[in-house]
């Protein structure tokens, strides 16, 4: 799941990311059947060859500067960390083949395999992801998800960003070239999860520093460790995945080719499809009647959230806690996922998706113990609430600006919830500006905005990659939000009650109500799902809960 000065959240993917708002007719992060998913296709005569589009650049190629779905997507398909994911969320063997924790649950150890290579030949080694690690969280490289992923996680992560240490005193070492061992700075039970993610992949020392500013800028400039390598990038176009030969499990790899497209405009991405240019599509609203019935036509939920952020620091009437009340009751969700989107993606009651996490004791999904948090529309609570405001403030109006993307489909959610503000709310004007998906994230990190649909992926199977993202300064926060108690019971969710999964969970539920209810710190959107049509050839494309949306190591055309 977009991105700073310590840690994530996630893990999404992100998505998130920042994933890119209310795309609900892009590729760009989507999903399908897993099929096959695990073992090699049968002997085919069919080209392996897969077309796809995406819908924006790859912001970044580095693994320390990844804040989007779109970069972890692509590096999770061309590198390898300790463990990537199968189906069902199942961690699978990477770079470690197996680990051992310590009775205390703060030392892991990972026995790392000997065939494992970069893609000029070199061995892939335990002495990368120390090189790696100690880069992300090191103040001078500007990592946003360096600190987010690890600052609480790996011990003296947090204190080595803040400038308090010196980044050899990371907890990871080498303690030969194939055994790497960690030292967390609390028991943490999803750690096998977040070692699957983009910010814990590694990095060959000498090639990094040999490419100096140019690194990951470019096709060349990369070194390689995964399934696949990326072959061509012409940016702002396009860019090509191929086989990695060298790849430590190439036979378990079928797909020779993924060309990828960058389109923007749906009408043109569906025109694409049917005349057999791209074998996948993401379909919008209109799109969505139009195929009704399709036998290629897939519709894929997905544990990412869509919400609209609320700068508090740099509009006067948001930092009101009245207006952001009405602002969460005055838009139609029903209508807008109904309508606008018409693909599957329903209305979000809070900020943790449901069907991502259960209860550890009673199963329980999460969404189902805490509720639906604030309604789908309130339209007269919404006018109390802000003609409270409007006295407050000592003004009859109100301009507020909203960021979004420049996408067909973000543009026409931006419309849409600004009818439906000005419409409820007299004397508010809601000011539109769209922007290309970098100059969001960058606008986004600046807090250079007012109002914002932003989204988030699961970067981990936990509710802290969602929850995280609102502690005071956080990384991924960017809005000025501050709640002295929503930070105590994070916290404790990394610390005290790190091993005491009932008391974690109800931590989680009550900050939830406190930064949704208590403080409309953002008000949730819906939950999306993908409506898609699919070569019906296209085998073994696995979904991920987390991190990366599809993996493509075990898919094959049949």
């Amino acid at each position: 799941m977009k991105k700073s000065n310590w840690l994530l959240l996630v893990f999404g993917l992100v998505l998130t990311l920042f994933l890119a708002a209310c795309s609900g007719g892009d590729d760009s992060d989507s999903s399908s059947e897993g099929s096959d998913s695990e073992g090699n296709a049968e002997e085919s005569s069919a080209e392996q060859v897969l077309n796809l589009i995406e819908v924006d650049e790859i912001p970044s190629m580095d693994p320390s500067m990844a804040t989007d779905a779109i970069a972890f997507q692509w590096l999770g398909a061309t590198m390898e960390g300790l463990y990537r994911l199968g189906e069902n969320g199942e961690v699978k063997p990477g770079i470690a083949t197996d680990h051992e924790v310590s009775e205390d649950s703060l030392t892991w150890t990972f026995n790392l395999r000997e065939d494992a290579t970069w893609s000029n030949g070199d061995p892939v080694t335990a002495h990368d992801f120390v090189y790696s690690w100690r880069r992300a969280v090191d103040p001078d490289t500007g990592s946003s998800y360096g600190p987010y992923m690890m600052g609480g996680v790996i011990k003296n992560a947090t204190a080595i960003n803040q400038g308090e240490m010196d980044v050899e005193e990371l907890g990871v070492k080498a303690e030969d070239d194939y055994t790497l061992v960690v030292e967390l700075e609390n028991p943490t039970p999803y750690f096998e999860s977040l070692a699957t993610f983009g910010t814990y992949l590694p990095l060959n020392q000498a090639f990094v520093e040999e490419q100096g500013d140019q690194f990951a800028l470019e096709a060349d400039t990369i070194l390689y460790n995964g399934p696949f390598t990326m072959t061509e990038w012409n940016h702002n176009q396009n860019f090509v995945i191929e086989k990695n030969p060298d790849y430590w499990d190439a036979d378990s790899v079928d797909l020779e080719k993924i060309n990828l497209d960058i389109v923007k405009d749906t009408s043109t991405a569906v025109n694409m499809y049917e005349t057999g240019e791209i074998d996948r599509v993401g379909l919008s609203a209109e799109y969505v009647d139009q195929y009704a019935g399709d036998e290629r036509m897939r519709v894929i939920e997905e544990p990412t959230l869509f919400y609209l952020k609320m700068n508090q620091t740099r509009s006067e009437a948001l930092a009101n806690l009245n207006v952001r009340k009405a602002i969460q009751l005055a838009i139609d969700k029903q209508g807008y996922t109904d309508v606008i989107l018409n693909n599957g993606s329903v209305v979000a009651g809070g900020l943790v998706p449901a069907n991502f996490v259960n209860h550890p004791e009673t199963g329980e999904d999460f969404r189902e113990i805490n509720g639906d948090l604030v309604p789908v529309v309130d339209k007269e609570k919404a006018k109390e609430y802000w003609n409270k405001a409007l006295e407050e403030l000592g003004t009859d109006s109100v301009e507020i600006e909203m960021l979004g993307d420049d996408g067909e489909s973000a543009e026409k959610t931006a419309e849409y919830f600004q009818e439906q503000l000005q419409s409820t709310l007299p004397g508010l004007t809601i000011k539109i500006k769209s922007v290309p998906f970098q100059e969001r994230i960058r606008l986004n990190e600046e807090m250079d905005y007012d109002l914002q649909v932003s989204g988030w992926g699961p970067d981990y199977i936990d509710p802290l990659t969602f929850m995280n993202l609102f502690v005071t300064d956080g990384p991924n926060n960017n809005m000025g939000y501050s709640n002295e108690k929503y930070d105590e019971l994070i916290a404790s969710t990394s610390g005290e009650l790190a091993q005491d999964p009932a008391a974690r969970w109800d931590a989680f539920l009550e900050a939830e109500k406190i930064l949704i209810q208590e403080d409309a710190a953002i008000s949730p959107l819906y939950q999306r799902a993908r409506t898609q049509l699919w070569d019906q050839d296209i085998q073994g494309v696995i979904v991920n809960p987390a991190g990366p949306q599809y993996e493509y190591k075990w898919a094959h055309i049949e």
